[in-house]
């Protein structure tokens, strides 16, 4: 029998910590230099007499931790999810869930809102306002295997993560266990989305949020968990092919003149 309460105790107890521990990496990305964005790849420059050492990261060693904690996280709500005896149903994993149709939905509807969150950044932009890209840039692969691993491990890794977590869960299974508004549920998921990603400054936070609003709309309308993390993949694949792979910024005055 499905223990609805234990499993909503377990959700948000997560929920906290991955928020936590985003807070603690923002932080720690600050203190750390990075190859290739604080100094040129495969120059390592000395500190000052007089300022601290700071560790160096590397573009490999980040995606290789992205991948093991966000995979971590999943296997954690993954054993929530068997413990409490939640239904695969619920996070939106029903047997017809992962047709072409709605894989398909998931794609198109990806590609529409990478377009939109780039519209919205541009905007933003233009008003003054401005999103961290350190960590993005530190995330940029600079060899065909950093680009194999992000892309093919790294990415679908964050997109089935936050996806299972902020959908699945706290929007899905927390409407059917609880009974609860699910449109209620994404306004309050989505914040948390947007939370998660205070790595990318206040206008990340809040464009991640509009994100995770669209996605969460996704999931409701479509019931499909697999549809919403392609949508999520397409979004970060293409942030990441167009941005750092051909070095362009849509919407941008440069890009609307060319």
């Amino acid at each position: 029998m499905t223990d609805w309460t234990a499993f909503a105790v377990g959700v948000g107890l997560l929920t906290a910590a991955l928020l936590f521990l985003t807070h603690r990496s923002r932080r720690t990305l600050d203190r750390v230099r990075i190859v290739g964005v604080d100094e040129p790849a495969g120059a390592v420059s000395e500190p000052a007499a007089a300022d601290p050492p700071r560790p160096v990261l590397t573009t490999r060693a980040l995606l290789a931790n992205v991948a093991v904690s966000q995979a971590l996280a999943l296997a954690a709500l993954a054993a929530l999810a068997w413990w409490t005896e939640v239904p695969a149903a619920a996070f939106g994993l029903a047997p017809d869930a992962a047709t072409p149709r709605l894989l398909a939905v998931g794609a198109v509807a990806g590609v529409l809102l990478y377009l939109g969150n780039e519209a919205a950044a541009a905007l933003a932009r233009r008003a003054g306002y401005s999103p961290s890209t350190r960590l993005r840039e530190a995330m940029a692969p600079t060899t065909r295997g950093e680009w194999g691993l992000l892309l093919g491990v790294v990415v679908p890794v964050i997109a089935a993560t936050e996806e299972a977590a902020f959908r699945g869960a706290l929007v899905g299974a927390l409407a059917v266990g609880l009974g609860l508004d699910p449109w209620l549920l994404v306004a309050g998921s989505s914040v948390a989305f947007g939370l998660g990603h205070g790595a990318q400054g206040r206008l990340g936070v809040a464009v991640a949020a509009l994100l995770g609003a669209a996605l969460g709309a996704l999931f409701v309308a479509t019931g499909s968990l697999p549809a919403v993390v392609v949508a999520h993949y397409v979004v970060d694949a293409l942030e990441f092919g167009v941005r750092e792979g051909l070095g362009r910024e849509p919407f941008s005055d440069e890009a609307a003149s060319r």
